[in-house]
């Protein structure tokens, strides 16, 4: 079976279209895809892999869901899957949250995905591309990457313990209310996902290095296991993402603030960041 890193250029993946063991998936808007998307790739709607109840809208959808969807894609256990979007690595990253959590860890993101892509002067297919469907199921999650609510609860104010909100810095503040309640859970530091990406370079990850040493500074250090999470678990996968890249130990708060800040019995801290 073929092996790729977790980060590809699209330099880097052009010459790679040819094995017949990637499975790109495309999670942007289908306006967009349909105008161009990486040759061969899929598109998956992000509702498809959202439960979409309250009081946690960004968890996963049933096991059922789930076998269909990963089905639907021709997803198989020998597949190296691709995974990209067209907003810099939101709905992607919260894809590879999913793959993890149904114990497929053979996958790759797309640095930048389309907009780096088209950047780089890269051919593309336009229209609908129809999968080879397949026979998945998901039998059980993985519960080591993702937090609740009542074990992030148990852990806040331990030291090998962080929490990434990747929410602006209004909602963070308490300033701009979405939920019952608006600010934070206590002792999380804020750094809001768009401000990871080089609007300069197709919406790829900034440099890699510096995003190390930031992420340092913030207290977000290997050496912690890391919730992150945003309103419904969106913008946490770019988050997500980047923290696995940068070899942090993440796990995602998907109930996120949805269901943190409409629950009245949790703890909110308002204000900006210390």
């Amino acid at each position: 079976m073929s092996t790729y890193p977790l980060l590809l250029e699209p330099e880097e993946l052009q010459p790679l279209l040819s094995d017949d063991n990637l499975l790109i998936i495309d999670q942007g808007k289908l306006d967009v895809f349909l105008n161009a998307h990486v040759p061969g790739a899929i598109h998956l709607d992000f509702k498809d892999l959202q439960l979409g109840k309250k009081p946690t809208p960004g968890a996963l959808p049933s096991l059922d869901q789930l076998s269909i969807v990963f089905s639907n894609i021709g997803l198989t256990l020998d597949k190296h899957v691709v995974v990209y979007d067209d907003e810099g690595g939101g709905w992607a990253g919260r894809l590879i949250w999913a793959l993890d959590a149904i114990g497929h860890t053979r996958y790759s993101y797309l640095n930048g995905g389309i907009h780096a892509w088209l950047q780089a002067g890269l051919a593309t297919d336009q229209g609908p591309q129809e999968a080879v469907k397949s026979d998945y199921t998901v039998a059980e999650l993985d519960l080591r990457y993702e937090l609740n609510k009542a074990q992030i609860l148990e852990r806040i104010g331990q030291d090998d313990f962080a929490i990434w909100d990747a929410r602006s810095a209004k909602e963070y503040s308490g300033e701009k209310v979405i939920s019952a309640r608006g600010g934070h859970i206590p002792g999380a530091v804020n750094y809001e996902w768009t401000l990871g990406m080089d609007t300069v370079r197709g919406l790829r990850i900034n440099n890699l290095e510096e995003f190390d040493t930031l992420l340092n500074s913030l207290g977000l250090t290997k050496d912690k296991e890391i919730a992150t999470h945003c309103q419904t678990h969106h913008r946490s996968g770019f988050t997500y993402l980047v923290g696995k890249i940068l070899g942090r130990n993440m796990k995602a708060y998907a109930g996120s603030w949805a269901e943190w800040g409409n629950d009245e019995t949790t703890p909110v801290t308002t204000g900006i960041q210390a």
